[in-house]
């Protein structure tokens, strides 16, 4: 790359010779460089950031109307010192003032501070993990190579975590714009530029040579570990969390599918349930008294509330290791700036005393009661409507068997069942949109208040979409067969359904349609390139994905006793799953910002919560057990004494869950110590600082 520091103020000629660009490194990436003079990288006020190589990280698509005159005063803003009001970023042109990118890399000291404000823990240098502090970087290992301290994927986040704080320290006019788009003192600017159509888009680069190396290691290749740190460094800890996640949940799986193998085939009682499911008929299979006390059916069910409280408190182990392993452990909670598309009326914030818009809350209430809880009354409404009709073709297409009874109405007693699954994809695929709308409309202050109300409006149709009709086939209709037949319908169906969607099309749409207009030579220009990777489809990030998984894990923990083979069908799924998504993420998109997170988030809480209804699923179809109630026929149990029971065994198993996930603890006696101590240099370096001014 190329050294920073000969353009005066980067707001001067922005050059002409798209040749002047490109240059190759020792490994052989392509980089921007700069010449002795003219044109280039933004000036850098720090001679500690002077840098023989200046990394390409994000790049700013600018609208096609804005001038050159703009685009200077831009790229003078992005390389102004913060106490200037800039973003003390460095700033390239690009092929010259009247091109549409700007390309945007950070200085050394920006990334150190910024390290510092986000809680980033690095390596000390006694090896250990420490909160990073900007005042004691030179005891932090690889602090002087921000290639080796940082991760990309931090280095890029960071690049926009300054470009949106960017904030007009007074009234500002944007050269080349009207007068109706001055900046106001305290205004966000990166959010005006892009309302104004100034700025149309910011992305992270990729590293094709990372990126390839990414790939052969991950998804190309016949291993079966996942680079996890790897993917870490290349896309950041949100990403990295959820191949992690499904890393472990998939490997998990192998003793619940060894374990339904196993009653599959050596249980009489099973394999005559799953030909019962497969046939759509009673097969008689003739059974004597001399079975086994505890049957497959109970002994499924007792497993499977055991395991999901099991693989929930070791996940949080190996979650809170990764958290120290990624230095994401000890994260700020900083005071939120407000989201881009947040608007109100401009007042003084009571909490900062900046000027800002403001929404009351009471009319966010309103629009929560009076839109948002009516609309998704509607959806569930769809969903029951949805449920009904799947009974009536039930019972339309086994009047229809009984009359014909041939391999044909046989085939189409799963007709209304695969009906049923597509229309609740589809009025999932529908809700998602319709949720995301509400949430903006309810008008969120901060990303995180967005991001939890559109996760609970999602969550709580997900469970009622996917799970309502098991429910009350189990719980109502007390119909084993038939959510036998439903189960493995949903298993077989929507794993074929998620991967047509997921891989096949997104694959063949790119193939064919989008990678032709792609098409790009070794001598092309490097902003061309770059503009090329804009033409991918944005990143729909990991929504979509978690609830895949939450639903899987729905299907495991509340209703495997049924069918025992749904551990063996969500492993086969899961192991392609890996695949398929690191392909689609590495290929198919662009790639994403990431900001560091600590663990899954919410996630995390909405699997805990199944874990724990998946107690209470398994209980009730324990008293659906043949063997369960044959012998409480033998033992002369009333209905009301076998009700009181099953009420008493599941408060049991209850508190041997709370006993379980207190006997294990939620992060290894390592990792608590390390993170004790981290608290504790913390403290003690605020002390420090507070008696500096006394002392001076």
């Amino acid at each position: 790359m190329s050294k920073a520091g000969a353009d005066e103020g980067g707001a001067g000629g922005c050059g002409d010779s798209a040749r002047q660009l490109e240059a190759k490194d020792e490994k052989g990436g392509t980089l921007l460089s700069k010449l002795p003079a003219g044109p280039g990288w933004t000036k850098v006020s720090c001679p500690c950031c002077f840098s023989e190589r200046v990394e390409p990280l994000v790049v700013v698509k600018l609208g096609g109307k804005v001038g050159p005159e703009t685009k200077r005063w831009l790229i003078k803003m992005i390389g102004a010192p913060q106490k200037d009001g800039g973003a003390a970023l460095l700033a390239h042109p690009g092929e010259d003032a009247s091109g549409d990118i700007i390309v945007v890399s950070a200085p050394r000291c920006t990334l150190l501070r910024a390290a510092e404000e986000l809680g980033l823990c690095k390596t000390y240098r006694s090896g250990d993990m420490e909160a990073f502090s900007y005042n004691d970087r030179d005891n932090f290992k690889d602090s002087d190579n921000m290639e080796a301290f940082l991760t990309l994927a931090e280095r890029q986040y960071i690049v926009k975590y300054e470009l949106d704080g960017l904030r007009a320290q007074k009234d500002l006019r944007i050269p080349g714009l009207p007068e109706s788009r001055m900046l106001q003192k305290r205004d966000n600017i990166w959010q005006k530029l892009s309302s104004a159509g100034v700025v149309v888009d910011t992305f992270p680069l990729h590293n094709r040579k990372k990126l390839k190396d990414l790939g052969e290691a991950w998804y190309s290749g016949n291993q079966l570990a996942q680079p996890l740190d790897s993917v870490n460094d290349y896309f950041g800890s949100a990403v990295a969390f959820y191949f992690s996640f499904l890393d472990f949940y998939t490997w998990s799986l192998l003793t619940p599918a060894i374990l339904g193998l196993t009653i599959s085939y050596f249980s009489g009682e099973a394999q005559k349930e799953m030909v019962d499911s497969v046939s759509g008929s009673k097969v008689i299979i003739n059974d004597d008294d001399s079975g086994p006390m505890i049957s497959g059916h109970m002994l499924q069910a007792m497993f499977s509330m055991i395991w999901s409280t099991v693989f929930m408190e070791l996940w949080k182990r190996r979650s809170s290791s990764l958290s120290y392993r990624w230095g994401t452990m000890n994260l700020a909670e900083r005071f939120a700036e407000p989201r881009p598309n947040f608007h109100g009326d401009l007042g003084v914030n009571p909490v900062t005393g900046r000027m800002e818009p403001l929404f009351p809350e009471w009319k966010r209430d309103l629009r929560m009661v009076l839109v948002s809880v009516p609309v998704v009354g509607l959806f569930l409404g769809l969903v029951v409507l949805g449920m009904m009709c799947f009974y009536w073709g039930e019972a339309q297409v086994k009047q229809l068997h009984k009359d014909w009874d041939s391999l044909l109405s046989q085939a189409l007693l799963y007709i209304p069942s695969v009906l049923h699954i597509v229309y609740t994809n589809m009025l999932g695929n529908v809700y998602r949109n319709v949720a995301q709308s509400l949430t903006e409309y309810e008008n969120h202050r901060e990303e995180s208040a967005f991001e939890n109300h559109l996760t609970a409006k999602i969550l709580v149709f997900t469970f009622f979409n996917n799970f309502a009709v098991l429910f009350h086939i189990a719980f109502f209709k007390q119909d084993v067969p038939l959510l036998r037949k439903r189960l493995a319908s949903l298993l077989i169906v929507s794993q074929l359904v998620n991967q047509v969607t997921e891989v096949v099309i997104p694959f063949l749409v790119d193939r064919f349609i989008s990678a032709p207009h792609r098409t790009e030579s070794e001598d092309d220009p490097q902003e061309d390139k770059f503009r090329n990777q804009r033409t991918l489809p944005v990143f729909p990030g990991l929504f979509a994905e978690y609830i895949e998984l939450l639903v899987q894990f729905g299907y495991l923990s509340l209703f495997s006793c049924v069918y025992p083979l749904t551990a063996v069908l969500l492993l086969i799924n899961n192991i392609t799953e890996i695949r398929s998504d690191a392909y689609k993420i590495c290929n198919l998109f662009r790639k994403p910002f990431s900001p560091p997170v600590a663990n899954m988030g919410v996630w995390q809480v909405a699997f805990e919560v199944l874990s724990f209804v998946s107690v209470i699923s398994n209980c009730w179809l324990l008293l659906l057990s043949p063997r369960l109630q044959e012998l409480c026929r033998e033992g002369g149990l009333t209905s009301t004494n076998v009700l009181l029971l099953a009420v008493l065994g599941e408060h049991v198993l209850i508190l041997i869950k709370f006993i379980m996930a207190a006997l294990i603890p939620d992060e290894p006696d390592w990792i608590r110590k390390k993170r004790e101590q981290m608290e504790y240099t913390s403290m003690q370096a605020l002390k420090e600082q507070k008696l500096q001014p006394e002392v001076s």
